[in-house]
């Protein structure tokens, strides 16, 4: 039966779907939570799998321990917790027990950046995309919608090696059609332009993109958005084809600037075709309380934030 990705009022609602669909045809998947279930949605995996369910309570370390011994022994675990917990806390584990030691551990981030909202700056990871990226051959990506969640979810699955997923929890968005396809490692042009390329990733800041072309189109500014819902390994292709299309690049993600995509994408461009990348995210500052209406305008990551960064790099292009 086909998937209604609009009847999904939560991101998290088609990441749990997900993988209950995953355990209807394979019985190695499993689910780990940190006593975050009600948080995540998970109890529905529970009620129809109470025997390959596990809730280890507030206790993340060991969450991706257990996640990492139930790999070696041949089952998919997808691991869940806030995305500050799942990165600063359980990283040691992570690194060493699940990636290190080569086991299959997909573990689940969620309310990465301001998404958090409410829960404020201790719980507000801008950080965990430059932890997670020093973790070698480790898969990082971040869904944009329900039906990249849904799908990328089961991607994750059918990768061998562990991976990190960042999604937000609360509330969504329907960007693709249901029978868009997604490929680990692969970006999506959104949208196609020819002035400048927009490289974003996750739900906040891939909408804020399409919203800004849109803005920027009224003006006679063509702007490519691409969705780079795979922070790692990163699309070098693409993003090579829309250097050389555009001559330049504003990257827009809700992490820090440091070591996040942005870093990537000039790391990659600064050794194969320098071109002139602006990048968008957090410059150095802790998170706070507030509404992501307020969040997005604080951290200046709104669609009219992204159109003054084009504006300001096309500028310099054409210097």
């Amino acid at each position: 039966m086909a998937k209604n990705f609009k009847d999904y009022d939560h991101m998290r609602d088609a990441f749990v779907d997900a993988v209950t669909d995953l355990a209807d045809k394979d019985e190695r998947i499993v689910m780990l939570d940190a006593d975050l279930s009600v948080c995540i949605n998970s109890g529905c995996f529970q009620e129809k799998y109470p025997d390959r369910f596990f809730n280890v309570g507030i206790s993340e370390a060991d969450m991706v321990g257990v996640a990492s011994g139930l790999s070696s022994t041949g089952l998919i675990p997808f691991a869940h917790t806030f995305a500050c917990f799942a990165s600063r806390r359980a990283f040691d584990q992570f690194f060493l027990s699940a990636n290190y030691a080569k086991q299959n551990v997909k573990l689940v981030g969620s309310d990465p950046g301001i998404t958090s909202q409410m829960n404020g700056g201790t719980h507000m990871p801008f950080e965990d995309i430059g932890l997670m990226k020093m973790v070698p051959g480790l898969v990082i990506f971040e869904p944009s919608d329900s039906v990249s969640c849904y799908k990328l979810t089961q991607k994750a699955a059918e990768h061998q090696g562990s991976t990190y997923m960042r999604v937000r929890r609360k509330g969504t968005t329907v960007l693709y059609s249901d029978d868009q396809e997604f490929e680990l490692g692969k970006g999506n042009v959104l949208n196609d332009g020819d002035d400048i390329t927009i490289i974003a990733a996750g739900m906040v800041m891939v909408t804020a993109a399409l919203d800004a072309a849109e803005m920027l189109k009224k003006e006679g500014i063509s702007a490519a958005v691409i969705d780079m819902h795979t922070i790692k390994p990163l699309d070098e292709e693409l993003v090579l084809k829309y250097a050389k299309k555009t001559n330049a690049i504003v990257t827009c993600e809700d992490a820090q600037r440091a070591n996040g995509l942005g870093s990537s994408v000039s790391d990659y461009l600064s050794e194969n075709r320098p071109t002139l990348v602006r990048r968008m995210g957090i410059n150095d500052e802790f998170g706070e309380v507030g509404t992501l209406d307020y969040l997005q305008k604080r951290f200046k990551m709104t669609a009219e934030d992204v159109v003054i960064n084009v504006k300001e790099t096309l500028a310099l292009k054409n210097k």
